[in-house]
C-alpha cells in the first residue's frame, strides 16, 4: 500500500518543484504557492543548514556595495529592508550602528557616505544618521578605544535571527498551499521526447524511500551548490559559482556592553567589519576568504580567527582571547563569477538567474536581504518555463507567520510573534516544560516541543543550531544540554535508544567544531 506522502508526491503533476530550502529557496515556494501554483519544495538537510543559517544577522542595504558605487544593489537591498521590517516585525527590528573615527578626515567622509544611505532610503529609513562627539560616541559604546578617538557617526540598518525568519517562511509556504519537505534529497532529472526535463528521482534521507515525481519547472536554489544540479542536468556546462567563506566568533556581551552596533568601514582584507549585539552576546564578523571546496559546515583557518580577535582589539578596550570564544561559525557566500576578480569581497552580489536547454532554472548569487525580489523573479521565470498562466506576485504585502507588531525586549518568546501564546500555553499544560534547558539561557523545553510538534525539527541539531541558536551563541552550553533535549526529542517522535545515543554523538561533535577544538 502506498504510503500518503507517496501519494501526494507521485500523484501531483507540480507547477513548481524547488531544489533547495535556504532563503531564496523558501522565498521561492511562499512566492510561488501565494500565486497559486502547485509548489513542492524539497531540501536535503535541515532548512538554512548551510548559508542561510550563517549570515552576519543583519538585514541591510549595504554600505560597502554602496563604497563600491553598486548603486542599484543597494536601493533593491533598501526596499527589501522596509518590506521585510513590515512583513515580520517580531524578528526584523531597527539597529543602531557607530562608526567611530580616529583620523581628522574620517568623520565628514564617512558621514557624508552615510548622509546618501539615508537618501537613498528615503522614506523607508529607519532613522537619520548623526555626527557624534567624542563623548556622544563613548556613551553609545562604552567599551570603544579612546585613544586618539575623534567621535563618530551614527546610522541606522536592520537586524534579525536569520533561521528563526527562515522557519517562519517556512510555515508561510504551508499556509499557502506549498508542500515543504526537509531532509528529502534530490537525486536526478527525467526528462521526456525533446530533451526536457519534466520531473526527478528525489529520496527521504532517513528512510531512503524514493519517490518519482513529475514538474513542469523546477527551480534550482542551492547557493553555493548550484553547480552541482546543473551538472546533473548537463555535465558538460561550465560552473557558473564561486565563493568566499566568511568567519564569525560569538563573545560574551561584557565586549560590547550596549544595544548599539560598531561598524568599522574598511579592514585589511578589503571588507567592513561588525561588531553586532545579538540575542544578549556579541558577533564579530566577517571575513572574507577564497574557497574551493563547498561544505555545509565549513571550517575557521587559523588566520581569520587571529584577525577577528586583532582588529577587534583595536577598537575596544578589552582585548579578546581564543579563551573568550563562545562560540564561531562559519557561512559559505554564493557568489557568481564575475569575470576576472580575483578579490571575492569585490564581486557583486546581484542575482543572476539562468535557465538551461533543458528548462533548469537556476537562482544564484544575491543575498538575504533580497531574497524575496528574488524569489519574485525566479518565479516569473518558472512561469515562463511551465507554461501555466502568469499570476503577479504579491509578497510583497504578505505577512510572514508570527507576524505582530508588538515587540517585547524583555520578553523572550517574543521572537515567535503570534506562536509566543502557544508556546506559552504547552508550558501551562504542562509546567514541566516551564523548565530552561540551560540554566544561563532563557530556552524552555516548551520550545523544544513546540520545535518538533510546529517547525519539523527532526534532529537535536536542528533545535540547538537553527531553532533557539544556543549551538550559535555557546557551543559548550549546547554540549551540555544535548542528553535533555534527546531525550524530549526521542519522546515525542517514539525512537530507539540506538538513534538517542547517536544523536548526542553526532551533535557534540558539531559542537566540538564551534568551539574550535
Amino acid at each position: 500500500m502506498l504510503t500518503l506522502m507517496k501519494q501526494i508526491l507521485e500523484n501531483t503533476l507540480w507547477d513548481i518543484v524547488i531544489i533547495g530550502g535556504g532563503a531564496t529557496g523558501m522565498g521561492s515556494a511562499i512566492d510561488a504557492a501565494s500565486r497559486g501554483y502547485k509548489t513542492l519544495l524539497i531540501e536535503k538537510d535541515d532548512y538554512g543548514k548551510g548559508t542561510s543559517s550563517k549570515s552576519t544577522k543583519l538585514i541591510h542595504g549595504g554600505v560597502r556595495y554602496l563604497q563600491q558605487g553598486n548603486f542599484s544593489l543597494v536601493l533593491e537591498a533598501l526596499k527589501e529592508r522596509a518590506i521585510l521590517k513590515r512583513n515580520a516585525p517580531h524578528i526584523v527590528h531597527d539597529l543602531k550602528f557607530v562608526v567611530p573615527t580616529y583620523d581628522w578626515w574620517e568623520s565628514p567622509f564617512y558621514g557624508i557616505g552615510l548622509k546618501l544611505y539615508d537618501w537613498l532610503a528615503g522614506k523607508e529609513g529607519f532613522g537619520d544618521s548623526e555626527f557624534l562627539s567624542k563623548e556622544e560616541t563613548i556613551a553609545y559604546i562604552p567599551t570603544v578605544s579612546q585613544e586618539g578617538l575623534r567621535g563618530g557617526v551614527i546610522y541606522h540598518d536592520g537586524q534579525f535571527d536569520d533561521t528563526r525568519l527562515l522557519v517562519n517562511m517556512m510555515q508561510t509556504a504551508k499556509e499557502q498551499g506549498a508542500t515543504v519537505l526537509n531532509y528529502t534529497q534530490f537525486l536526478e532529472f527525467s526528462k521526456n521526447d525533446q530533451s526536457l526535463i519534466d520531473g526527478a528521482t528525489i529520496q527521504n534521507v532517513f528512510t531512503k524511500e524514493k519517490y518519482q515525481i513529475k514538474a513542469k519547472s523546477i527551480i534550482n536554489a542551492t547557493g553555493v551548490f548550484s553547480d552541482s544540479i546543473r551538472q546533473k542536468d548537463n555535465p558538460s556546462i561550465p560552473k557558473i559559482m564561486t565563493s568566499s567563506q566568511g568567519v564569525h566568533i560569538v563573545l560574551d556581551k561584557s565586549f560590547l556592553p550596549s544595544d548599539t552596533a560598531i561598524m568599522i568601514p574598511e579592514t585589511e582584507d578589503g571588507r567592513v567589519l561588525f561588531a553586532v549585539p545579538w540575542h544578549d552576546k556579541i558577533i564579530i564578523g566577517t571575513t572574507d576568504t577564497p574557497v574551493s571546496k563547498y561544505d555545509s559546515e565549513p571550517l575557521p583557518k587559523e588566520k581569520e580567527i587571529d584577525f577577528l580577535l586583532t582588529h577587534t582589539g583595536k577598537y575596544l578596550t578589552k582585548n579578546p582571547t581564543k579563551k573568550d570564544i563562545k562560540s564561531v561559525f562559519v557561512g559559505l557566500r554564493p557568489l557568481v563569477k564575475n569575470g576576472n576578480a580575483e578579490n571575492t569581497a569585490e564581486i557583486s552580489r546581484e542575482h543572476v538567474i539562468e535557465v538551461s536547454k533543458s528548462g533548469l532554472i537556476s537562482i544564484a548569487g544575491g543575498k538575504w536581504t533580497t531574497y524575496r525580489k528574488m524569489a519574485e523573479d525566479t518565479v516569473d521565470k518558472a512561469t515562463m518555463v511551465a507554461v501555466v498562466p502568469f499570476v503577479k506576485s504579491e509578497t510583497e504585502f504578505l505577512n510572514i507567520h508570527g507576524h505582530q507588531k508588538q515587540k517585547s525586549e524583555q520578553n523572550p518568546l517574543s521572537i515567535y510573534g503570534t506562536d509566543s501564546k502557544h508556546i506559552k500555553k504547552l508550558g501551562d499544560i504542562n509546567p514541566k516544560l516551564k523548565e530552561k534547558i540551560h540554566p544561563n539561557y532563557p530556552f524552555i523545553k516548551a520550545q523544544v516541543v513546540w520545535a518538533i510538534q510546529k517547525e519539523d525539527a527532526k534532529t537535536i541539531e536542528d533545535i540547538l543550531a537553527r531553532r533557539i541558536r544556543l549551538l550559535f551563541l555557546d557551543a559548550q552550553a549546547c554540549i551540555d544540554v544535548a542528553e535533555s533535549v534527546a531525550d524530549l526529542l526521542q519522546e515525542h517522535l517514539a525512537m530507539s535508544n540506538e538513534w538517542k545515543e547517536k544523536q548526542i554523538v553526532d551533535l557534540k561533535k558539531l559542537a566540538q567544531q564551534y568551539l574550535l577544538t
